[in-house]
């Protein structure tokens, strides 16, 4: 029996690496990283390789329905697609015509396919487009803007070339990107230095020359320091500076008192082990990765520490160079022209945003704008009520804190869809569920990977749906039809297609080979006197005109975190290799990996707690209380505990994933209301939690 080889796009976690699907008698029978993807090269994480087990589980929602009992009941009405898409596109219509088409919040997980649900939310009328990145890497991206004025994927990290890496809130091999981890990998066997900063000792930091355990939340205070020996010791690169870095005297004057020895106080890092780093950093530069972070909804300063983060690698000539933070490329950049945007098929809305982003608050970047401020706005009406919500492939009652507390805002909408492959707590909860075709068995529309080497990509199909379920381009035409919104009424896939590629000189045929269309010969960096940055000056700016205009401090004076109240711990919460937040822990093939969470604790505290290895212990916050083994461990700040995110399902639908383990966000009380004003994104490692011995 022949092999048809389809080349795709994996979607069992955010980074959506290139795949390669055989496809035997019409049936997905195997998946493996594209072989023709560079960095790729046929490599797959467990994640990957675990997608048959998700087309195959028939614990997913498998058809439309309609909610017949109360909220969150679980009583549910099976209907065909008809009356489904009917009775959304007539609930939505009737939100719109009470309370204005900008009562409309819809929200999804980003992405590279987000162009077709903006247009949606366009057609609509309503600009409250959101996603889920104020739960992740908000901080990241405004730091960016408020340096460069372009976001965070204005860079590539070049960790193939790099010299020296460096990883602080981020834990490249175990939050698996199979890109990042081959390049680092390679530059590792050739050499390149690894450094990790960190509260407990990850498989990152196992592979690492150099690992710095520093207390919770002192973060701001290590990369201070770092600053202080760079420009102290001359150690800076000079040209670049002197090219491209505006108010430089401000940061020389800000960093003077935050000396090596201040933040041996403050993080537990020895003044001398810091300087010597340091000096390991500039003997690499400018082929040195110190990597901004991915999830940084972390602390109160968050943001402050992914600035300075880019201020390191600005100081050290890494921006823009080859084995650094290069930038990225787009097709414009290489002589090509771009997509064609479906979200220009409407007019931008002329309403502001909900969460006040762009308005309110003219420092954050409008794009997806700030969803816990939208939550808010349910609840208050302020500035406008939001009646109607559409969750797409994104369950923020497992990713937001206070889950308790954002039910009864949700309770205040009119109506609530959620459009998923798996079920959630937040699908559970709405009145319409959608039923998506998991990404084997779906067509998206075409993507562009801005980058070193920019390219066009597509997901394609692999089999045709095991149930009754349908791709994101049929479930949003299908609406769009029946709400009269024609331009985004298209018949075919194909036909969405055509007219992305239209003026690019890129056909379908051309994605045939290896589903992939470079759009320049090789990789280009820029030279030095070459980069631009789109700021006011033109340079990077260490003073932020919008920062310093909303009222906040551009270099940020650090203040030391909060210590655990007597008898509590930080909690703090991560990745794993095997799971992506919550929507794979009912996985089978995954489940069997990893079947629950585990709270690591400090051996040397544990011991005065007379509790052992493997206990089960009761961990508590605010009238909630789990129970959870414990994994002692001396490679844990004592200060902390942690645990994987993800876990603790309650649906009884998911039978494999109930009951085990205990929800970290469940223990973030008022957590919604806990954000950074400067980076906009909520502090979910800002609280504190007991641990007590059952016996």
């Amino acid at each position: 029996m022949a092999i048809k080889k389809v080349y795709s796009i994996c979607g069992m976690c955010t980074v959506r690496c290139p795949i390669e699907a055989h496809v035997e008698n019409g049936s997905c029978a195997f998946v493996q990283g594209n072989p023709y993807a560079s960095g790729i090269e046929g490599a797959i994480c467990a994640r990957g390789a675990a997608g048959l087990a998700l087309i195959n589980d028939n614990e997913r929602p498998q058809f439309p329905l309609i909610r017949v009992g109360k909220r969150g009941e679980g009583k549910w009405r099976e209907v065909s697609w008809d009356e489904a898409l009917d009775y959304t596109a007539g609930r939505l219509r009737e939100v719109s015509e009470q309370h204005g088409s900008r009562s409309i919040l819809f929200s999804d997980r980003g992405g590279p396919f987000r162009d077709l649900h903006q247009a949606f939310v366009r057609g609509l009328g309503s600009p409250n487009y959101s996603n889920h990145d104020a739960s992740c890497a908000r901080n990241v991206q405004h730091a960016a803007l408020s340096l460069f004025g372009f976001g965070r994927k204005g860079v590539v990290y070049d960790l193939k070339n790099a010299r020296h890496v460096v990883l602080q809130t981020r834990n490249i091999f175990e939050a698996i990107n199979v890109k990042e981890v081959n390049d680092l990998t390679a530059a590792m066997e050739d050499g390149c230095k690894l450094s990790v900063i960190d509260i407990r000792s990850t498989v990152s930091s196992s592979k690492a020359h150099n690992f710095f355990l520093v207390r919770p939340g002192s973060d701001y205070a290590f990369n201070l320091a770092v600053i202080h020996v760079l420009l102290n010791k001359q150690l800076y690169d000079e040209e670049f500076v002197r090219l491209w870095m505006q108010d430089f005297n401000r940061l020389q004057e800000f960093i003077r008192p935050y000396t090596p020895q201040w933040a041996e106080g403050e993080t537990g890092v020895p003044a001398d082990d810091l300087v010597s780093f340091v000096k390991e950093l500039a003997g690499a530069r400018p082929a040195v990765v110190w990597h901004p972070g991915w999830m940084t909804a972390r602390y109160r300063d968050s943001f402050y520490v992914s600035r300075s983060i880019y201020l390191i690698n600005a100081l050290l000539g890494s921006i823009g160079a080859k084995g650094g933070l290069a930038v990225a490329n787009s097709p414009s950049d290489v002589g090509c022209k771009g997509l064609k945007k479906l979200a220009d098929l409407f007019p931008k809305p002329e309403e502001k945003r909900v969460d006040g982003v762009g308005w309110r608050y003219k420092h954050f970047d409008a794009g997806p704008g700030l969803l816990h401020l939208a939550f808010k706005a349910i609840e208050t009406e302020d500035p406008y009520p939001i009646k109607a919500y559409i969750a797409y492939r994104h369950d923020p009652l497992m990713g937001f804190p206070d889950p308790p507390v954002l039910k009864n805002t949700f309770n205040k909408l009119d109506f609530m869809l959620s459009v998923t492959f798996s079920w959630s707590d937040t699908a559970w909860f709405s009145d319409v569920v959608l039923p998506l075709s998991p990404y084997l068995e779906r067509e998206s529309i075409v993507a562009c990977k801005n980058g070193l080497k920019p390219y066009f990509f597509l997901r394609q199909r692999a089999q045709e749906p095991r149930f009754d379920s349908r791709a994101d381009w049929e479930i949003f035409t299908g609406l769009a039809r029946r709400l009269g919104m024609n331009a985004l009424a298209f018949d075919s896939i194909e036909d969405i297609w055509h007219y992305q590629l239209e003026g690019t000189g890129v056909a379908m045929r051309d994605f045939d080979a290896t589903g992939m269309v470079p759009l320049s010969d090789g990789p280009v960096y820029r030279k030095v006197h070459e980069l631009k940055f789109k700021t006011a000056s033109g340079r990077i700016e260490v003073v932020s005109e919008k920062l310093e205009g909303q009222g906040l401090a551009s270099l940020k004076p650090y203040e030391a975190p909060a210590k655990p109240p007597e008898g509590m711990f930080r909690m703090a919460f991560g990745r794993c290799p095997v799971h992506t937040q919550g929507h794979t822990v009912n996985n089978r093939l995954l489940n069997e990996q990893m079947a629950e969470n585990v709270l690591w604790l400090n051996k040397t505290v544990a011991a005065e707690m007379k509790i052992v290895d493997d206990e089960e212990v009761e961990i508590a916050a605010d009238g909630y209380v789990g129970r959870i083994k414990v994994m002692l461990t001396e490679f844990i700040h004592p200060e902390a505990v942690f645990m994987v995110h993800g876990f603790g399902h309650t649906l009884t639908v998911e039978s494999r994933a109930l009951g085990k383990g205990v929800a970290d966000n469940c223990l973030m009380s008022k957590g919604l209301d806990l954000w950074d004003p400067a980076g906009g994104a909520i502090a979910m490692q800002e609280h504190f939690v007991t641990v007590r011995k059952l016996s």
